[in-house]
């Protein structure tokens, strides 16, 4: 099945059928009717998944989807045109630009943690950019994933896009075919392996991966309202999402008043968390177990759970050591560690003893400590003074680096990753100078020296 899908979105695509900017845009526009009109549908199945409120799937993944959508077709029409550059004098007379082309077939492997999200928006990107696209989703979403491909059965022909998901060994199968494009998002352990089936084709990657994103409390931050923002990252989605805040370093003189501020908020935000409907869960037994067996430590706050439910209180662990089991690997769930530190040079120990971070988190009023600790702290992207909310914006791209990720996307980001920028000189066919051309002279070459210095 997955070769006869491929097969045809090959010939699709060699037959020029994406390349129409009016035909891209009415698929996009297409798209976004079908999911308003099937809001409710999307947000019962990632109800079923991930226990998610009406309220947090929109907020946090179909608006976000139709958000990116609209800004897709205000702004496709000009991002498709050619892009005027300088000629250089030596190549006088003739015209440079760069032209967007599409790469052709792409393949999108999207994880369970914001399903719908993080598989429609990079379909957006690849529609708009003039591909087409195969979207394997994850399984262990199963209800949404399912919805996904209803969904994209009823606005594109299969030629264009199609979803496949569900059987054992569907990646290690479709990682085996020719893409000219692949977008990943998940675990860095499944994107080594997209990287390394990619490398044999020589197919261009973007891995969208993770890491423990630290969060930093400076003296001087407004305690309560950054335990507020903290509070809303960490335990949105029960924490499991890529750019939650894993753990907190707070300076030592404000920690205890931090922790506090965590601890109302929490009370405020999820009262009676475990049998809490619009608290969500756990997606799976395997991830419920994992996150379970990091608990562990001088633990302040939460710290139970329900095996039968799947769900997780949300937990702070305080004073952490970098030794506790929740500061050995990403936590992605509702556990949230907070460490100490005296000196900026203690701080940026603890965060180099992790590898690149997808986010980084600082709240401090003093601008001098935003100028001097972001350009030392190697991260994805991240905030001063908030989580997680740079994610939201289709104006800055999003994106890991290092072990957390490779390229970016969002907004026109998308149409950027999903185009190859070809560069093209148009050279006058009237006027030709005959200073390239031997036999060569020393006035060719003092021409020559003249144009290219």
């Amino acid at each position: 099945m997955i070769e006869s899908i491929i097969e045809t979105q090959r010939k699709y695509f060699d037959d020029g059928k994406t390349l129409d900017v009016r035909t891209r845009l009415s698929y996009l526009k297409a798209l976004k009717k079908a999911i308003v009109a099937n809001e409710s549908k999307i947000a019962a199945a990632l109800k079923t998944d991930l226990g998610k409120s009406p309220s947090e799937s929109y907020m946090t993944e179909i608006g976000m989807v139709l958000e990116d959508l609209s800004c897709h077709i205000k702004h496709l029409k000009k991002w498709t045109k050619p892009k005027r550059r300088r000629s250089p004098l030596a190549q006088f007379p003739s015209k440079s630009y760069i032209l967007p082309s599409p790469y052709g077939n792409t393949l999108i492997i999207s994880p369970w943690n914001y399903p719908f999200l993080l598989s429609m928006q990079p379909l957006v990107g690849a529609i708009g950019a003039g591909n087409t696209a195969l979207l394997k989703p994850s399984r262990a979403s199963a209800a949404t994933s399912a919805v996904m491909k209803e969904l994209i059965e009823s606005v594109f022909p299969q030629g264009l896009a199609a979803c496949v998901y569900g059987t054992d060994g569907i990646n290690d199968e479709i990682l085996t075919y020719k893409f000219d494009y692949v977008f990943f998002t998940g675990g860095k352990d499944v994107g080594k392996k997209v990287y390394e089936a990619a490398s044999k084709n020589l197919t261009p990657v973007t891995l969208e991966l993770g890491g423990k994103s630290p969060v930093v409390i400076d003296k001087t931050a407004k305690i309560d309202l950054a335990a507020k923002r903290v509070v809303f990252g960490k335990f949105l989605n029960v924490g499991q999402t890529c750019v939650a805040p894993d753990y907190v370093i707070a300076h030592e003189s404000v920690a205890d008043k931090f922790v506090q501020c965590l601890k109302k908020y929490i009370a405020k935000f999820y009262p009676d968390a475990l049998g809490n409907d619009s608290y969500g869960k756990i997606i799976s037994a395997r991830h419920y177990d994992r996150v379970k067996n990091l608990i562990g430590g001088s633990i302040v706050c939460g710290g139970d759970f329900d095996d039968e439910k799947r769900k997780i209180e949300p937990t702070v662990i305080y004073p952490a050591t970098i030794d506790d089991p929740a500061m050995q690997e990403e936590i992605f769930g509702p556990v949230l560690p907070v460490l100490t530190y005296s000196t900026e040079e203690q701080l940026l120990e603890i965060i180099s003893k992790h590898p690149t971070p997808l986010a980084f988190y600082l709240f401090t009023s003093k601008k001098k400590t935003e100028k001097r600790l972001l350009p030392r702290v190697a991260f994805g992207g991240g905030c001063v003074n908030d989580t997680i909310i740079h994610i939201a914006s289709t104006y800055i791209p999003f994106g890991g680096v290092g072990g957390s990720g490779i390229g970016s996307y969002h907004g026109a980001k998308s149409f950027e990753t999903f185009s190859h920028m070809k560069s093209v000189l148009k050279k006058s066919n009237t006027i030709d100078l005959p200073i390239r051309y031997t036999p060569y002279s020393k006035g060719k070459d003092k021409m020559i020296r003249f144009f290219m210095k």
